[in-house]
């Protein structure tokens, strides 16, 4: 069976088109991003990063980019891709019943890139943080491990460099 070329060439050439042609119907019939439009709600997805004590925590969905680190002296800074109308964030214990309210970070920048928290507090372990976001009349919103900003992790103090 073997020493026919006619099968050997079909046994390597059917798996590259059946191949081929898989990604050849994804990308024809599968779902294709489209811009944000005003007024609607996107979920940001947090990276690998936000699980593990990095220093720093990156949110994303498709090309809304958002950086968490928190400094040397505690202070949560947020730098974005996009420029931001506003930001709020609330940490609160999983555990813990009752509402924490969000608080709004500060502009630090004109452009809106980047951002501060009024307080400084690092979140206990365990802790989760809630964020939400609005740029161009669209609202992101995420919810991430404090991990990240565990002491002895916050090595870089500007979230933008």
């Amino acid at each position: 069976m073997f020493t026919n070329k006619h099968v050997v060439i079909a046994l390597i050439v059917a798996p590259i088109l059946s191949v081929l042609a898989w990604f050849a119907v994804g990308s024809l019939t599968g779902e294709q991003a489209a811009p944000a439009q005003p007024g609607q709600d996107y979920p940001l997805v947090a990276k690998s990063s936000c699980r593990w004590a990095s220093g720093v925590c990156e949110l994303e969905n498709q090309d809304f980019e958002l950086t968490l680190r928190y400094s040397d002296a505690g202070r949560l800074l947020l730098h974005s891709v996009h420029p931001l109308e506003g930001v709020m964030v609330s940490v609160y214990d999983p555990s813990a019943s009752g509402d924490i309210p969000p608080v709004a970070l500060l502009p630090v920048d004109e452009a809106g890139h980047d951002w501060r928290h009024p307080a400084s507090a690092v979140p206990a372990a365990g802790e989760r943080i809630r964020l939400v976001a609005a740029a161009d009349g669209s609202r992101y919103y995420g919810e991430m491990s404090s991990q990240f900003a565990q002491p002895g992790n916050n090595t870089v103090p500007n979230p933008g460099k």
